[in-house]
């Protein structure tokens, strides 16, 4: 039982705590954030960090008439937890069940679904001037995290928002790295200075009637304002949010419940757009969290008294930074590049091991990819590893800056496919289809680890032109004993003579177990590990198909542009092609097992199918 967050199923309820009371309720979230995650899985570190600023911001706005936009979104789960969800936090994460991130469906207080970094600003910009023209009274507060602020969109949106001429907030949450060093009691004192009614009235109404005085008003207002900047800049550091025409407030200690509420009732007063940096510490009143802010941002169940959890065995990830960085050896041509996912991508060896030659540039996916493409122009063999939800991001310049140019980059696009949980704005299904478009581009997939050894050797040591790797999150993969790869050759695992699948990537251990079904039905099928997804040859593809009466093809990627309508492109007409795809992309948040059935995309579904269409041709 507790003591406050019991009663709490409203913003309308943490408005009537006291500060001494909100203090209680503080603590009582933490810890029932840190036991609830630690059987769930989810982003802990995140959450455990904003639990005040997220109480401020309840206290203080008119939820939801007001709005909230969390960047990215990880960090929302203070925010469910005090508008009525409470209840269903067991089933975080889980098929039919609270999703990881802000979800207009689930609450009138999740604003706008997000899931990707940098996107805030913009969203709540456009919300605040949308009320303006429909004559609302509301407003949109974007909450950004300094790595989100790497992003080029975010600087972008800071930069639109600068011309904005009413009150508009950005809450900066920078838990890692120092962008303004004037910390202190002169910082503090000068904040509450510029917040404060009188100072911004006695601004506004002195700007107001200096500038009304012909011939006179405009230069002494100008030098005035010199003045004053003059003076500020022999007290503190002037910023980069000053320069876009911002109002700078911080920075301030993000744990200070009263002092940032009083901040963010001040911020409202004050005319055009205002930005608040708070300070805040990710993993807070969790040591193993605080510790390793990193290793639990991301958790899957763990001990609560002692911050373990299961060890992972081997997956993608791990042997790619152990084979490039065995490559690199070898080769000192080879760059890595990633975009603030150096541990994520199994690359943080490899940074060690090459500091030199390792690149993590933030959450920029975009000038990733130029970057890389900059490298290349150079004659340097950079490996741009990204997970496939966020290379969606670069588009533009995978094609323009990369293809265009035929420039040998590798990409290794790690979390291909479904990832599960993260739900539907993390699954990598899109890659495969705007990939296999585009000129020049070279697709490859492994159906398990030792071929992605071999592609990735081949990819950097004889490709010559943009190539990419796919492959799934974790260790799915079918281990076999195929032939050793070569670029546009297929692998036959199986051969039979009434059906033939045609599976990309991991997808072969389902092709081998809706053969096991249909061989104990009676039917006779051939089982094709493609490798090479793109480009597919013709002569190729229809020596596989033979005189199969049906051709299946398999993927984890979405129909429209994907494997099957490549297939069904190149074979004779007449040919029955049954093409088991995602049909939208559009794949909520669930086990991958839940998630691969409701697609019907497991071996069960498959085999049926196919059964029924063979039927129906007799």
């Amino acid at each position: 039982m507790y003591q406050f967050l019991d009663g709490i199923q409203s913003p309308q309820d943490v408005k009537r705590l006291t500060f001494s009371e909100l203090s209680v309720l503080a603590a009582e979230i933490r810890k029932y954030l840190i036991e609830s995650v630690a059987k769930t899985g989810g982003h802990l570190a995140s959450n455990l960090g904003v639990v005040e600023l997220t109480l401020a911001l309840f206290k203080t706005l008119d939820l939801p008439n007001d709005s909230i936009i969390w960047d990215v979104g990880h960090q929302s789960y203070v925010h469910k937890l005090l508008t009525g969800r409470r209840e269903q936090f067991d089933s975080l994460r889980k098929f039919g069940g609270l999703s990881g991130f802000p979800k207009s469906s689930e609450s009138i207080y999740d604003a706008y679904n997000t899931g990707h970094s940098s996107t805030s600003i913009s969203a709540a910009l456009g919300m605040t001037r949308a009320s303006d023209i429909l004559g609302e009274n509301r407003r949109a507060v974007a909450v950004i995290g300094d790595g989100a602020l790497t992003g080029g969109m975010a600087f972008e949106a800071l930069n639109d928002a600068g011309t904005y001429n009413k009150n508009f907030i950005v809450i900066l949450n920078d838990n890692e790295m120092s962008i303004a060093k004037n910390v202190g009691g002169l910082s503090r004192y000068l904040t509450q200075l510029r917040v404060k009614p009188a100072y911004s009235k006695l601004k506004s109404e002195l700007s107001k009637g200096i500038s009304q005085v012909p011939y006179v008003g405009k230069p002494v207002l100008g030098g005035l304002k010199k003045v004053k900047d003059a003076f500020r800049q022999l007290l503190t550091q002037s910023t980069v949010f000053d320069d876009l025409g911002f109002t700078y407030l911080g920075p301030i200690d993000g744990h200070d419940l009263p002092f940032l509420c009083q901040i963010l009732v001040r911020a409202q007063s004050i005319s055009g757009p205002v930005l608040i940096h708070i300070k805040t510490k990710k993993g807070k009143g969790y040591k193993f969290a605080e510790d390793k802010p990193t290793a639990f941002h991301g958790v899957g169940v763990f001990e609560v008294e002692t911050g373990e959890s299961g060890k992972g065995g081997e997956n993608y990830s791990k042997v790619l930074g152990r084979c490039l960085t065995d490559i690199a050896t070898r080769d000192n041509r080879i760059c890595a590049v990633v975009a603030a996912m150096p541990d994520g991508t199994g690359l943080g060896q490899f940074g060690k091991s090459f500091p030199d030659r390792f690149f993590d540039v933030g959450i920029a996916e975009q000038h990733a990819v130029t970057f890389a493409a900059g490298l290349a122009k150079k004659g340097l063999k950079p490996v741009v590893a990204l997970y496939s939800s966020f290379l969606q991001r670069a588009y533009d310049q995978v094609l323009h800056d990369v293809c265009l140019q035929n420039l040998p980059v590798v990409f290794c696009v790690d979390r291909a496919g479904l990832v599960g949980e993260d739900g539907e704005t993390h699954q990598g299904v899109f890659d495969m289809a705007f990939l296999s478009h585009m000129p020049n581009m070279t697709v490859l997939s492994p159906a398990n680890f030792t071929e992605f050894t071999e592609m990735l050797n081949y990819a950097t040591n004889e490709h010559n032109g943009p190539i990419a790797i796919r492959y799934p999150r974790g260790s799915v993969h079918y281990d076999y004993n195929g032939l050793p790869f070569t670029l546009g050759q297929p692998d036959v695992v199986s051969e039979g003579s009434e059906v033939c699948l045609l599976s990309a990537g991991h997808m072969l251990q389902t092709a081998m177990e809706a053969r096991k079904i249909l061989v104990n039905e009676g039917v006779s099928a051939t089982v094709v590990n493609l490798r090479t997804l793109s480009p597919l040859k013709q002569d190729v593809i229809c020596k596989l198909c033979g005189n199969h009466k049906l051709v299946v093809t398999l993927e984890d990627g979405v129909m429209q542009g994907g494997i099957g309508q490549q297939v069904l492109s190149l074979v004779p007409n007449g040919t029955q092609v049954l093409i088991k795809a995602h049909k939208n992309g559009i794949v909520p948040h669930g086990s991958l097992e839940q998630l691969y059935k409701m697609c019907g995309l497991d071996a069960e579904t498959i085999a049926k199918e196919i059964i029924e269409r063979i039927r129906e041709e007799k």
